[in-house]
């Protein structure tokens, strides 16, 4: 049975639930003399314990989806049913040992062996990560947070033991508990019916042991699947600090910093004083958005930021986290760039029996080797197959607070360590035992609050009417959790103190894109360059009546675009990694169907990307005949137009069985990039027509291609994970397949002017029609075939790479922070 199992590179940790009374022996005095691979060992004494009624458990398919069908435990291991089950390990980094434990005799698998710290089946209706913290627990009679669990990998077991009685098919997912020293034995709680002892030993030894097949052990094959936990841990405890500051400087110095001091010389007095509160409410949105990237991301930004005069490898940790606001590269397709060996250490007095002479266990805080796609916004180990499930439950109202951009989804056991403990208060929704539904007024009640103080402040030091009511509403909407009034009020603002500030952009729910991030930006209004862009939004009416479309889908509600152009003062929020250089706001397809949306472009930023960025990629990737026509006013222009056409095209759709709906909605973690990508074509388009009716001069009619392909290699360094950059490849990938785009053998490009029109035009009309239908599988079917890292790609960013041309900029805010200094 053994060997048929190791054939198969395969394990079985099933167990059933076992209530007990636990008594315990003290540890033989001889224990100290044993060898390595027996210290540090804890037994107990059989005694005699009722089984509690069966557990049930979801039945999976073969790929490991549920199916809706839930059976007893020993019926499932009967017929081979697919589940699911949790693997946990305890690891001490001090010591490079792990936790095993020994299966109790009477265990009906792997009795009377060594194996994981702690394992279980995830019960019907039960989560991965509480099962994984109630397993430890019971086990082992340790209680821990949900953030010293790190998920590593999901394992799948298939194997037949017990004489072809039992059949284990289980999905595993692995999780690692990092301690800083080894929890005493006499800490442990064991539960005899599933663990007669344990022990630590060190990693090599155990692998070791694996390795030679030793029957002492539960069988794993350390050179299959199994064998991550090994390398995992291997490759975060090596001594690399000379290669791993070496890559993080090479990581830094692809952002060039750039120092923004705008002149403050328009303000009024009242107004600069509005400012200062202004700034210090974009400080507290800030700490919004660390929260809602992972939940113990604040932890790990002040545990960086303390330890970073402890050695130059930590001064370069913490200041390549102050670019990305998370352990993730957002240039490197959100590649992990630190580890839990990394990360904030926290001490626990009650996690385990109290130990006289002990002050407690102290863990690394966890945080995943892949970022969450989720984010904060949902249950940590929720899929969309679990959500779309609850959601089905629902009324149309929860449906739409559940699928809404102001509430986080949370399950019970979370909520009840934080505030959002009112479960009866008028803003929270206890739609059943699964999952919860919070606004952000109570998830981040705290922070709003104070953010909701200061705005009040400066709407009374100001004295510019509109900039009153927007700081005004904005408070309220803090509290009230309804930005319709504030978005509009934003909408309206005509202030030489331009300021956008609360919940926008989506881009970090990757599970649906239905969730907003916090963000500040705040600037000096430019008068000049905001009466030179009106054009674009007065002609956006007539852009929407005559796009590349059918006319079916067309709007007749399109109003124009109000457009100003600031110089930013100060940003903070989500602005992680590449800076923003113009939005479209607001998202709210009511406002949008309604009132058209507002742009703001930030002018100080695209000069200084033009000049640092663009001018040398166009040296780099642009043939000569026609690296003139790369200019900064193209480059700027198509800027204009990209966030003018976010407003046109569709946005409310109504599905062909004549069901109202959004684009958003339908295309869910399709949509931003799509979005992105309508947005830059369209906006190409729409530059032609606007030539074409003599409404921009004809010297743009080359220089705008021109401008744009050197563009595409500017947004394609930002990863095919973010939205911006997989857009681009889409849109790169399909003009050149169509001839617009040309490489020639020296390994720079050129445009075909006889056909980027024609190819733009029906790139335009592949995605709006996609957008208008609402379907994703179109969506996921373009992306897939066209977002992708083709050849003439790699080519272009291979010559940018050895040119060093910096990715994107770093912003210095010397202004700001000399008036904050002030204040």
């Amino acid at each position: 049975v053994l060997n048929s199992c190791r054939r198969l590179k395969l394990a079985q940790t099933s167990r059933p639930i076992i209530d007990s009374t636990v008594h315990q022996k003290k540890k033989e005095s001889s224990e100290a003399s044993q060898p390595a691979s027996t210290r540090h060992r804890r037994r107990l004494s059989p005694s005699m314990a009722a089984p509690a009624p069966e557990e049930c458990l979801d039945v999976l398919t073969a790929a490991g989806d549920k199916t809706g069908v839930s059976k007893p435990r020993s019926e499932v291991h009967r017929d081979g049913d697919y589940h699911r089950a949790v693997h946990v390990w305890i690891y001490c980094e001090s010591t490079g040992e792990l936790l095993l434990q020994h299966r109790a005799d009477c265990k009906d698998s792997w009795p009377g062996q060594w194996d994981i710290s702690s394992a279980g089946h995830i019960s019907a209706g039960d989560s991965s990560l509480s099962s994984a913290r109630r397993e430890l627990q019971e086990e082992l009679g340790i209680k821990l947070p949900v953030d010293a669990f790190e998920l590593i990998f999901v394992f799948l077991q298939e194997c037949v033991i017990n004489n072809g009685t039992y059949t284990n098919n289980e999905y595993n997912d692995v999780y690692l508990v990092t301690t800083l020293t080894p929890i005493p034995l006499e800490a442990f709680t064991l539960q005899e019916s599933e663990v007669s002892a344990v022990r630590y030993m060190h990693r090599d030894e155990y692998k070791s042991c694996l390795a030679a097949e030793s029957g002492e052990y539960v069988p794993y094959d350390v050179n299959g699947q199994y064998g991550q936990l090994f390398s995992i841990i291997e490759e975060r405890y090596k001594d690399n600090t000379e290669s791993r500051s070496l890559t993080l400087q090479k990581q830094i110095s692809r952002y060039a910093p750039i120092h923004l001091e705008p002149e403050l010389t328009t303000l009024s007095e009242g107004d600069k004083e509005a400012l200062g509160y202004i700034l210090k409410a974009s400080m507290v949105i800030d700490e919004i958005f660390y929260e809602q990237v992972w939940n113990s991301n604040t932890m790990l930004r002040d545990w960086l930021r303390a330890h970073a005069d402890s050695s130059s490898l930590d001064s370069l940790k913490w200041a390549y986290y102050s670019i990305n606001k998370s352990p993730w590269s957002c240039l490197d397709e959100n590649k992990a760039f630190l580890s839990t060996a990394d990360s904030a250490v926290k001490l626990l007095t009650d996690a385990t029996k109290p130990i006289s002479g002990w002050k407690g266990l102290e863990y690394r805080a966890a945080f995943p080797l892949d970022k969450p796609r989720g984010a904060n916004f949902y249950p940590a180990d929720m899929n969309k197959m679990e959500f779309d499930l609850w959601k089905s439950g629902l009324t149309d109202k929860e449906q739409k607070d559940a699928t809404g951009f102001f509430t986080v989804i949370k399950r019970p056991d979370a909520l009840l360590t934080t505030s959002v403990v009112e479960s009866d208060g008028p803003n929270q929704t206890n739609t059943s035992d699964d999952l919860f539904i919070v606004p952000y007024s109570k998830e981040y009640k705290a922070s709003l609050e104070k953010a909701t103080e200061l705005l009040i402040k400066a709407s009374d030091c100001s004295d510019c009417p509109s900039l009153k009511n927007l700081l005004r509403t904005k408070a309220n909407a803090f509290l009230s959790n309804d930005y319709y009034e504030s978005d509009i009020a934003w909408m309206e603002l005509d202030s030489n103190i331009d300021v956008t500030i609360g919940p926008y952009e989506t881009y970090e729910d990757g599970l649906f894109s239905y969730k907003a991030t916090f963000e500040a930006f705040v600037g000096v209004r430019d008068d000049v360059a905001t009466s030179q862009v009106k054009l674009f939004g007065d002609q956006l009416e007539d852009l929407e009546k005559n796009l590349p479309l059918d006319n079916i889908y067309k709007s007749d509600n399109v109003s124009a675009a109000p457009i100003r152009v600031m110089n930013l003062l100060y940003n903070s929020g989500d602005v992680k990694g590449p800076q923003t250089i113009a939005f479209n706001l607001p998202n709210d397809e009511r406002i949008v169907n309604e009132r058209g949306t507002s742009m703001v472009m930030l002018k100080n930023i695209s000069e200084a990307k033009f000049k640092n960025i663009l001018k040398p990629i166009a040296n780099a990737c642009i043939r000569e005949e026609q690296k003139e026509y790369v200019d900064f006013e193209p480059y700027y222009t198509h800027i204009v137009c990209h966030e003018c056409c976010h407003g046109i095209g569709p946005h409310s759709i109504t599905l062909p069985g004549g069901k109202k709906s959004t684009v958003r909605m339908e295309l869910q973690e399709c949509h931003s990039a799509l979005e992105e990508a309508k947005a830059d074509i369209v906006g190409l388009w729409a530059l032609n027509f606007l030539i074409n009716k003599g409404l921009l001069p004809k010297s743009l009619s080359k220089s705008m291609y021109v401008s744009f392909l050197a563009g595409c290699f500017r947004s394609i360094r930002f990863g095919l994970e973010e939205a911006h950059g997989k857009g681009q490849a889409l849109q790169f990938n399909w003009l050149y397949d169509k001839g617009a785009f040309i490489l020639h053998s020296d390994g720079k490009f050129s445009i075909d002017f006889t056909k980027v029109e024609e190819a733009v035009e029906s790139l335009g009309r592949e995605i709006m029609t996609i957008q208008a239908k609402g379907d994703k599988p179109a969506a996921q079917s373009l992306l897939q075939s066209r977002a992708t890292l083709t050849q003439p790609l790699r080519v272009a960013l291979e010559k940018i790479e050895h040119m060093q041309v910096p990715v994107d900029i770093a912003p210095i805010f010397g202004t700001a922070s000399k008036l904050l200094a002030n204040n």
